[in-house]
């Protein structure tokens, strides 16, 4: 659901805060579903896949925000005319926050192992330049090295493999 450019939305009846609390509890579902299928592809390492919705993810997500502001300018018309509602899309928040958070725990987990993947891979290519002198690694002084670093080369990674 596209965020409306429309002014904001007042509700005057039952029937509008009915409307209100069901397009903005389709937004929270929709987008619900969306981090987890993205959850659950990276989890098994299928990035690609798992990133595959991120511009409906944030089309949902400024939708879901639009509906919030639109909620909270019309809380007392909502709790005249759907305290019911409330209490759902109360309860509907929560259950989404918490799938938010195992979210971003599946992300920072990819984010982790990626890096650590990248770091060995860092340090075997080192390993791989130094040259060995009666089996043990050497570092041959080089008016061009850095101090410290040995005469370390960047690593360069193909994004097209």
């Amino acid at each position: 659901m596209a965020p409306s450019t429309e002014g904001p939305l007042r509700i005057v009846d039952r029937a509008g805060a009915g409307a209100l609390v069901a397009r903005v509890m389709e937004t929270l579902d929709a987008l619900e579903a969306v981090l987890a299928r993205e959850s659950d592809h990276i989890r098994v390492g299928s990035l690609h896949e798992g990133l595959a919705e991120t511009e409906r993810k944030t089309g949902l997500s400024a939708a879901y925000l639009q509906g919030l502001e639109t909620i909270k300018a019309n809380a007392i018309a909502l709790t005249r005319f759907a305290p019911e509602g409330i209490e759902a899309l109360k309860a509907a928040h929560r259950r989404f926050t918490k799938a938010v958070e195992a979210n971003q725990m599946v992300l920072a987990t990819a984010r982790s192992v990626s890096e650590g993947l990248v770091k060995s891979l860092a340090e075997e290519v080192g390993r791989a330049r130094a040259p060995t002198i009666y089996g043990r690694p050497s570092h041959a002084p080089s008016p061009y090295a850095r101090a410290g670093h040995g005469g370390s080369q960047p690593l360069v990674l193909s994004r097209s493999l």
